[in-house]
């Protein structure tokens, strides 16, 4: 798999903004607060580093060299 986010500082990054928009689905009412779901998103793109969207975008903040198997 390739990993596109590499970065220990973005990948910390990541995790709190995604915790923290999870905090609006308790924070604001029902039909807003489901906005928060996208903090699943940035968790799980922090702990897998790879981010879909960045892929998309050709978007690659890893400076590793992959090898290919």
């Amino acid at each position: 798999m390739m990993h596109n986010v590499c970065s220990r500082t973005e990948r910390i990054i990541r995790a709190l903004m995604g915790i923290a928009l999870l905090g609006l689905l308790f924070m604001l009412p029902n039909p807003i607060g489901y906005l928060g779901l996208v903090g699943v998103v940035l968790v799980a793109s922090a702990a897998m580093r790879y981010c879909p969207i960045s892929h998309l975008l050709g978007v690659n903040t890893c400076k590793m060299k992959e090898t290919h198997s």
